[in-house]
């Protein structure tokens, strides 16, 4: 179900001890807010914006001030929101080191675009790597997006449902690398859903730094501190 801005915004502008990631019907809803919703327009714009990394893929990059937390106490308060955060099966810790001062996971969104092509469906999930290096009183937070993870149900697109097939749909994981879908290839023949594919990732890194911002300066909670 989708629900309105105000509820979507409350969700990622108070973290809670859970500290969920937006799904993509809420993720949707926020990305038509702040970008529109028509996706090539927007994937258009963006990729005015963007370049792509030396290894293809996209990366975001921010530097969060945190006066008077040490190396320690922001660790602890990163250690508790990626615990709580990225603890499945799709969205997982790869790396936690308290004395290198670095974590790392990989997240997940599912479903973020679809299409239903003559002979194929396509389902686009995005598995974005989220690393933090933490020093006294900052934190830099990286937001790497490799590639779209897309399945591919091959005999599931519109044309064998008109003539009635009732074949079993064959499934294909594939991964799209980013340098040959829309904006970064002018040629691309899943273009539309690229397109949306892009805008989505790009709102779900600034639902992230939000995120981890929010718990670097006010905590996981609001109640943490020394007064108790």
């Amino acid at each position: 179900m989708i629900r309105n801005l105000f509820i979507v915004v409350a969700l990622f502008a108070t973290t809670v001890a859970s500290a969920q990631i937006l799904r993509a019907d809420e993720l949707e809803e926020y990305a038509k807010e702040k970008y529109g919703d028509n996706w090539e327009d927007a994937a258009t714009n963006l990729g005015s914006q963007l370049t792509l990394d030396k290894n293809n893929a996209i990366t975001f990059q921010q530097v969060i001030e945190a006066p008077g937390k040490s190396k320690d106490d922001l660790y602890i308060l990163l250690n508790y929101w990626f615990t709580s955060t990225f603890n499945d099966a799709n969205s997982v810790i790869t790396l936690n080191d308290k004395e290198l001062g670095s974590i790392i996971a990989q997240g997940y969104v599912s479903s973020i675009a679809q299409h239903a092509g003559g002979t194929s469906t396509y389902d686009v999930s995005i598995k974005p790597v989220i690393k933090c290096d933490i020093k006294d009183e900052k934190i830099r937070v990286t937001y790497t997006l490799p590639f779209y993870s897309v399945v591919r149900m091959i005999g599931g697109g519109w044309m064998g449902a008109l003539a009635g097939s009732n074949s079993t749909p064959t499934r294909s994981d594939e991964n799209w690398a980013l340098d040959s879908c829309f904006p970064f290839a002018a040629k691309d023949k899943h273009k539309k859903t690229s397109c949306k594919a892009l805008v989505m990732a790009h709102a779900y890194s600034n639902v992230v730094m939000d995120k981890i911002e929010e718990c670097v300066k006010n905590g996981l909670n609001g109640t943490e501190g020394d007064d108790w």
